[in-house]
């Protein structure tokens, strides 16, 4: 990972975050009421988290840019399902709130994480 630079470093941590809630999210009991995400969005982001913390694992070892992709990816396909959310009618506030801001640290973390180091320009 030290062939990352400053930027991709701070993005490469908020995926691996977003990952890890993720996936921590699908052992959270869906409401009985039927409110809340369906469990097959749920498991999806799970596998997504997972898949972003082995390929995080890869760009910590080796500095893999084809991993930094796949997280990269990743992220952006578990950001995909929060989308519903925005568009469903009598989906509750806070389901929501977190959708976007899972899709605004998505965009930012993903951002970040492709962002290369500038060259030095000499006067």
């Amino acid at each position: 990972m030290s062939t990352l630079p400053s930027r991709a470093k701070i993005g490469f941590w908020i995926c691996v975050v977003l990952a890890v809630v993720d996936i921590a999210g699908a052992f959270v009991p869906t409401a009985p009421d039927g409110q809340g995400p369906p469990l097959v969005v749920m498991v999806f982001s799970a596998v997504m988290g997972v898949v972003t913390l082995v390929a995080a694992v890869l760009v910590a070892r080796s500095g893999s840019r084809a991993a930094v992709r796949v997280i990269a990816v990743s992220r952006i396909l578990s950001a995909i399902t929060a989308l519903p959310a925005f568009f469903v009618p009598d989906v509750p506030a806070p389901f929501v709130a977190w959708g976007a801001a899972t899709v605004v640290l998505t965009i930012v973390a993903v951002v970040l994480l492709m962002s290369r180091a500038r060259a030095r320009v000499g006067a």
